[in-house]
C-alpha cells in the first residue's frame, strides 16, 4: 500500500512568528499533534509538535518574560521529515523508526499534500489484522 492511501490530506500550517499559546489553540481546534512552520514564501522551513510546546513551556516559570516574547520560531525543528506520497507504507514506517519521529510530511512532485503518523499506521496495521467474526 502506498503512503498517498493513509496519510491524512492537507498540512496544517502556522507562521514562524506566532506564539505558542495560537499553535496550542489550533492544534486543538482542527485536531492535530503537528503544525508545518512555513515561511513568507510558503516555503516549509519546521515543524513544531505538542510535545515540543508541552516540553519547551513547561520548562518556564509563568513570570519569566520570556514566555511573552517566545515564538514558534524559537521552539520548531528545522528538521522536516517528509516522504514521497507513492513510498510504500513499510518505507514511511521505517524511516519514522529509523529517525524516532511519529509523522512524516508527505509530498507529491515536491508539494506537501499531506501527513502520514504512527498512529495512521497502526490504524491500517490493526485493521488488516482484525477479521469480522
Amino acid at each position: 500500500m502506498e503512503v498517498k492511501e493513509a496519510m491524512n490530506q492537507g498540512v496544517i500550517t502556522i507562521n514562524p512568528e506566532s506564539r505558542p499559546l495560537e499553535a496550542f489553540e489550533k492544534m486543538y481546534k482542527e485536531g492535530v499533534r503537528r503544525l508545518f512552520v512555513l515561511d513568507s514564501n510558503n516555503k516549509t522551513t519546521g515543524v513544531v509538535s505538542y510535545s515540543d510546546l508541552i516540553g519547551v513551556l513547561g520548562s518556564l516559570k509563568p513570570t519569566n518574560k520570556e514566555i511573552t516574547s517566545l515564538t514558534i520560531s524559537d521552539i520548531m525543528s528545522e528538521n522536516v521529515m517528509t516522504i514521497d506520497a507513492n513510498n510504500e507504507i513499510e518505507d514511511a514506517a521505517n524511516l519514522m523508526v529509523r529517525a524516532d519521529v511519529s509523522g512524516l510530511l508527505v509530498l507529491e512532485n515536491e508539494n506537501p499534500v499531506g501527513v502520514i503518523t504512527k498512529t495512521d499506521i497502526c490504524r491500517m496495521v490493526a485493521a488488516e489484522l482484525l477479521v469480522p467474526i
